[in-house]
């Protein structure tokens, strides 16, 4: 472990809030990043939550060996009054610690840490008609603690160019550090009545593209549902299977589907706690996003051996490089094309696929935690 010039290890505070409701990407990314930073033993690695009503739920669900620290810090004051002001201090939480880490657009203010935050996307400055009232708040708190002195964390070198560009952060203070994903694990194949679906696949179909996400404008669900029903009668042993939780999306994607005229082959699962299944059951992972900061799932499939079909949109071409089949977002015609190759021609898919193989190993939830750890030691170090 490497100790500072007191002889004490670096103390890390990090938000994990996120882990508190349905993990999305945000909460895998606390959840592994964490979990890789206390496996790693080089920080003191503490977490908190900005909750009232479920911050006793914390410690069950950080990983092993993390300590949980901080009073009961009610969210909806709090990032009101860190909107405006400079206090209160997280220190009057969490105590004496040398970095706080916010890690979904949010950092306190800090009487004598070092602050980092996350900014996985620009969603709300680049497309703020796709947002929710909550989320249209993140710049301004943005801007203020850059303003205080924060780094800048972002998933993907596109954001990190954003921020600098769009909210004109000082470049020397934003770091990317990519996330990671899980490594291949080569499941057996499911009979459709075995897969976690209720009742499994729709009658007469044994084969499923797969989408996955939150119900959400920038996904693009509905256009998915579109370009499978451009192909969907020349194939009619193949379903559509949409897995993730409700959103501020879901009734323009419940208005596509009752348009399909197979809306008898769509699934919708809502949110799946375990994908490790339904993924390596996918014929093909459709992502149609109209913008991505990152883009996890289209690594956690490659990981599992399924092909991927995505677009170009924001970061997405940075994390697949040539190991997916990119389209222009929001052209259901060209997202039909793609997938029916994928379904279609098997020395595509079988090179697809060992790409996809390859290009996941690049990604490691190790390698994100030696890149938050230099960040954390030069934000720091910075104070001092």
């Amino acid at each position: 472990m490497r100790l500072l010039a007191d002889g004490g290890p670096l103390v890390v505070a990090l938000d994990a809030t996120p882990l508190l409701g349905v993990p999305t990407g945000v909460g895998v990314f606390c959840r592994e990043a964490i979990g890789a930073l206390s496996a790693a033993g080089q920080l003191q690695v503490e977490a908190y939550a900005v909750s009232w009503r479920r911050r006793q739920l914390l410690a069950s669900r950080v990983p092993d060996g993390v300590v949980t620290t901080g009073r009961a810090m009610p969210a909806r004051p709090l990032h009101l009054a860190w909107r405006h002001f400079d206090f209160p201090y997280i220190e009057w939480f969490l105590g004496r610690c040398d970095v706080v880490h916010g890690t979904n657009f949010v950092v306190p203010p800090a009487r004598r840490a070092a602050t980092v935050v996350t900014v996985h996307d620009l969603t709300t400055v680049r497309f703020p008609e796709m947002c929710d009232a909550p989320t249209l708040g993140y710049p301004s708190l943005i801007r203020r603690a850059v303003d205080r002195g924060a780094w800048v964390h972002t998933p993907s070198r596109y954001v990190a160019d954003e921020v600098v560009a769009v909210l004109g952060v000082p470049r020397e203070r934003v770091r990317a550090v990519h996330h990671g994903t899980p490594r291949p694990r080569r499941g057996p194949k499911y009979h459709p009545s075995q897969l976690p679906l209720p009742g499994g696949l729709p009658k007469s179909t044994t084969r499923y593209v797969l989408a996955i996400g939150t119900a959400e404008p920038r996904k693009d669900l509905p256009s998915l549902v579109s370009a499978f029903d451009a192909m969907a009668s020349r194939h009619p042993d193949v379903a559509l299977v949409l897995a993730g939780p409700e959103g501020w999306g879901s009734g323009a994607l419940t208005a596509a589907i009752e348009r399909s005229h197979f809306r008898s082959r769509i699934v919708v699962t809502g949110y799946v706690a375990d994908l490790d299944d339904l993924l390596h059951g996918a014929a093909v992972l459709a992502y149609p996003s109209l913008y991505e900061g990152f883009g996890l799932p289209t690594l956690e499939a490659m990981a599992a051996g399924v092909p991927v079909v995505t677009t170009t949109s924001g970061a997405l071409p940075e994390v697949v490089g040539n190991a997916a089949l990119l389209v222009e977002p929001g052209d259901p015609e060209a997202l039909a094309v793609a997938l029916e190759r994928v379904l279609t021609d098997e020395d595509e898919r079988r090179a697809l696929i060992e790409r996809g193989l390859e290009r996941a190993s690049m990604f490691t939830w190790e390698a994100c935690a030696e890149g938050l750890t230099s960040l954390y030691y030069e934000a720091a170090e910075s104070r001092r």
